[in-house]
């Protein structure tokens, strides 16, 4: 053995307790796994919130309905990356197309990717904005006029029939997009709650508990980003929209918190031989990430915050302050829960008898930087998205109120 691998293998036993198999020394799926859950949550979550208004009728947060479908094309355009950084060869990750494996759930993402962004996302965008790009098309300057020319697929039809089909197209597809959209995540639950031989993963309430945090982090963004870009866009904030956006915010994480809730009960009343070392995972590796700031700083606090501002009354500058405060924490909430899903599920030996440690690096493609580029580029593509396909007209930027 070279002084490199004598040095590396002591350093990775310094961090191990108790019993552990050797090939369990190292984490394999490390914080790029746990970024790709949370992207493609975001862009679940940002969906769910835009059918509200196509299918639901709530026209109380029609002003984050574009705003939500550009998010939702930001991140999903960003959500396979993490994964592709991950493989050995990403070169190569396109023959999962070529080479279909319907038994492989990990292999079959590609196909529910590519269902979800060009079957569903780009087509509803398109007949959303498609009178708009014929009418820019008109009106701007070029190079502009040209690129919104081709963008509407050199459409010139902006009669009242032709606008009311759209709009029929639009409800037809967020009503097909909604179970896309669970499928998209869920499934993403699906991978980790299908691996039988992990008692951290194995549950059937796995998917159901990543959909609904999916939901939770992508109505707080949504929120995150119209209380920025409105104001940076010289409007003002709609309080009507944002206290409905808040109160579904609100249902969604008492939803999100009891299913999790449930979920830990259950495994408490089972108490499998594994319950011990989950226990031992929970109070030495997990505390802080898992009880200190997913449950008490990601939904407590920002719960406690939601139902004071609903309770009393506060001037619309403080319930800004508070909701925007709350839509923060519960963001980094759900990513702790990725992270505690993710690397939390391969800290223990499947001998049930020891713990390993995670140290994430600074550098290299499994490094702390490539992670951050990831969770960065979704706002650089969202802000040339909006500058594209600005989600606000000139008149809805000034009829906006505060209440």
């Amino acid at each position: 053995m070279s002084p490199e691998s004598f040095h590396t293998l002591y350093k990775l036993l310094g961090s191990v307790s108790g019993f552990i198999y050797p090939n369990e020394l190292e984490i394999r799926w490390s914080i790029l796994i746990v970024v790709y859950p949370y992207v493609t949550g975001l862009v679940a979550g940002a969906f769910i919130l835009a059918s509200l208004v196509k299918v639901f009728n709530v026209k109380d947060v029609q002003p984050v309905y574009r705003l939500s479908l550009l998010t939702a094309l930001a991140f999903l355009l960003v959500a396979p990356l993490p994964l592709q950084a991950h493989l050995g060869r990403p070169e190569r990750a396109y023959e999962i197309f070529l080479t279909p494996n319907l038994s492989s759930a990990m292999a079959m993402f590609g196909f529910v990717y590519a269902w979800y962004l060009m079957g569903v996302l780009l087509l509803e965008m398109w007949f959303e904005y498609r009178r708009d790009l014929v009418v820019w098309s008109r009106e701007e300057k070029f190079p502009m006029s040209w690129i919104y020319w081709i963008l509407s697929l050199f459409s010139r039809d902006v009669s009242e029939r032709a606008v009311k089909f759209d709009m029929k197209a639009v409800r037809t597809i967020t009503i097909i997009g909604i179970p896309s959209a669970f499928l998209l995540h869920g499934y993403v639950g699906f991978i980790f709650g299908s691996v039988k031989a992990n008692p951290w993963w194995s549950s059937v309430l796995m998917p159901i508990v990543f959909l609904m945090s999916a939901i939770v982090s992508g109505i707080a963004l949504v929120i995150v980003l119209y209380m920025v870009l409105i104001p940076l866009k010289g409007g003002k904030i709609d309080m009507k929209c944002l206290d409905t956006l808040t109160s579904y915010l609100f249902y969604a994480v008492i939803v999100d918190f009891s299913l999790e809730a449930l979920d830990f009960i259950h495994r408490l009343y089972e108490s499998e031989e594994s319950i011990q070392i989950l226990g031992v995972l929970i109070a030495d590796k997990l505390m802080i990430s898992l009880v200190v700031i997913q449950i008490l700083l990601g939904m407590l606090i920002p719960a406690g915050i939601l139902v004071a501002v609903k309770s009393m009354k506060f001037d619309p500058e403080l319930r800004k302050l508070l909701y925007f405060v709350s839509a923060i924490l519960i963001q980094i909430g759900i990513f702790s829960t990725r992270w505690n899903v993710v690397i939390g599920g391969q800290l223990f030996s499947k001998s049930f008898r020891g713990l390993t440690t995670y140290k994430m690096e600074m550098m290299g493609v499994e490094g702390l930087l490539v992670a951050l580029v990831f969770l960065i580029l979704p706002f650089i593509i969202l802000g040339v998205l909006v500058k594209i396909f600005p989600p606000w007209k000139a008149s809805e930027l000034g009829e906006a109120k505060t209440s």
